[in-house]
């Protein structure tokens, strides 16, 4: 069985009230047929096979040159934090971008969608106040085109993290004490 259209991530600290930045340092995909991990070059050419990776699984045939006998472009380990994306969510519409953001403590990732403004949504009620007072886009976006579901983190890839045990821990002893 393959791997659904899978992200690398890498942390990044964010600090005060900047503007968030993406998580993503490097997009991979896996081969449905030798299930070799292959870099995809951009996060467009990322959010395509995402958006149809059921209807259209990927191959190593697909990319110019290679094929399921050449060696794999990174190989899955925990030098590095791996997070799996959901297939099949939609690439986002114009003038906007789908951000996905680690948080410090590793645990989770959280989507935000910049906006044709330039502001940040956090969630589909962000979405639906822009649309609200920008009315001249509803007809290239509307809640619907846009997925707040984040990709899973792969526990065994953050499992030596610092930040990751802290945060495991704090969490036996929360439960421990509410029992």
């Amino acid at each position: 069985m393959s791997s659904l259209a899978p992200v690398l991530a890498t942390p990044v600290s964010s600090q005060g009230k900047r503007a968030p930045r993406e998580s993503i340092g490097i997009y991979a995909v896996q081969c449905c047929e030798c299930h070799k991990w292959r870099t995809v070059p951009t996060k467009d050419e990322f959010e395509t096979i995402r958006e149809n990776f059921t209807d259209d699984p990927w191959f190593c045939s697909k990319r110019h040159g290679c094929s399921c006998g050449d060696p794999a472009d990174i190989e899955y380990d925990s030098s590095r934090i791996w997070v799996i994306d959901k297939p099949n969510i939609p690439k986002p519409p114009p003038q906007t971008e789908r951000l996905v953001i680690m948080r410090r403590d590793l645990a989770n990732m959280d989507i935000h969608y910049v906006l044709p403004d330039g502001k940040c949504a956090k969630h589909t009620t962000d979405v639906q106040e822009f649309l609200d007072k920008n009315p001249e886009y509803k007809d290239s976006l509307s809640v619907e085109s846009l997925s707040f579901t984040a990709p899973k983190i792969v526990e065994e890839t953050v499992s030596n993290d610092p930040a990751w045990r802290t945060k495991k821990q704090n969490k036996k002893n929360a439960s421990r004490s509410n029992n």
